[in-house]
């Protein structure tokens, strides 16, 4: 057995391990908080349904395994606007840049915020509203080094900062996600075939704290005094995404990807999702996956808010003869409730 081998299986095998403590739960559905951290806010990998644990690449990797952030070969900057759950007037904008350092590492920082609109503040005396608005705003920021460990190995760490607020009550925390990619293959590349394992949201409870919780009151003598609340600490949505990917590549211009991932979640069912993606040079692609729960597979059965068919296509233009390029790209992800949710997004690589 190879050094680097060793290193990878005792990787692997440390990941697997740590899965067993988030196996899918659906007793604990409900029970956590900041859901906002399971959310995909990149256009690429959601259109597939999150199935390319193992072979996504670039700044999108921060979200679904950090290690493949580890493949960027220069600066890479991205822009995505999601409608979420089209029909609630909830959107998701994010914004990350990854930077290659050193001889064989990359530093990526993405932004992700929830728009949630303004809402109507309601009072027991006003309870129409009509007295103003109030907006909620949910932050999460996340910093990113990833490397390269040899030719086969790549490994990645996130640290990410949660916040939560409305205008008198606030939660915020951090999180942290680890991931691991293997590369091998059968063919003269030797790189057709990959595998990754990826642990995320793993941090310390929540709880909201501000004035928001605090109301008045008056004893039986009529004195006035202030009553607070303690809100009850919340866990994170922890999860183990485990995933594989096949290249199959002819004529030196076309690509067919098939890749799995399975998702072991720790507050519900867990999730298996499969696809496919076509690409051409990388010029083109189109992507399709099939997303399917444990016991869940209809509407009335169904836990999870995304499952189904998904899909994505991705058009991307040099610049120059420099090896920098624009890149397009748009996805939908199907739900059984509202009307499915539509991202777009630009990238650039510079």
């Amino acid at each position: 057995m190879t050094y680097k081998f060793k290193i990878s299986a005792i990787a692997i095998t440390s990941l697997l391990l740590s899965a067993s403590a988030f196996a899918g739960n659906e007793d604990r559905v409900g029970q956590s908080g900041a859901n906002e951290l399971i959310i995909n806010p990149w256009v690429r990998s959601a259109g597939w349904m999150n199935c390319n644990t193992s072979s996504v690449r670039g700044l999108e990797a921060q979200y679904l395994n950090v290690a493949g952030t580890a493949f960027a070969k220069k600066t890479e900057i991205d822009f995505t606007h999601t409608n979420w759950l089209k029909g609630t007037g909830i959107s998701i904008n994010s914004f990350g840049i990854t930077q290659h350092v050193g001889e064989s590492g990359a530093l990526t920082l993405g932004i992700m915020s929830m728009d949630f609109g303004n809402i109507e503040i309601t009072t027991p005396e006003s309870p129409e509203g009509g007295i103003g608005t109030y907006k909620p705003q949910f932050l999460n920021v996340g910093l990113s080094y990833a490397k390269a460990f040899s030719n086969s190995i790549y490994g990645g760490l996130t640290i990410k900062i949660i916040s939560e607020s409305v205008a008198d009550v606030r939660a915020s925390g951090i999180a942290f996600d680890a991931g691991i990619q293997y590369v091998t293959g059968f063919n003269k590349e030797k790189d057709n075939l990959r595998f990754g394992i990826a642990l995320k949201n793993v941090g310390a409870p929540l709880n909201f704290k501000g004035d928001g919780l605090a109301s008045k009151g008056f004893t039986s003598d009529q004195t006035s005094l202030t009553i607070s609340q303690r809100a009850e600490r919340f866990e994170l949505p922890s999860l183990v995404n485990i995933g594989a990917a096949y290249d199959f590549k002819f004529l030196e211009m076309h690509r067919i990807t098939l890749s799995s991932t399975f998702t072991s979640n720790s507050f519900t069912r867990d999730q298996t999702a499969v696809g496919l993606e076509y690409g051409f040079k990388k010029l083109f692609a189109i992507r399709a996956a099939y997303s399917f729960e444990r016991k869940g597979t209809s509407e009335d059965e169904s836990l999870n808010v995304y499952s189904g068919f998904g899909a994505g296509i991705t058009v991307e233009a040099p610049i120059g003869k420099s090896g920098k390029s624009l890149g397009l790209d748009y996805s939908y992800r199907p739900t059984y409730t509202f009307d499915g949710t539509h991202a777009f997004g630009v990238i650039f690589k510079l």
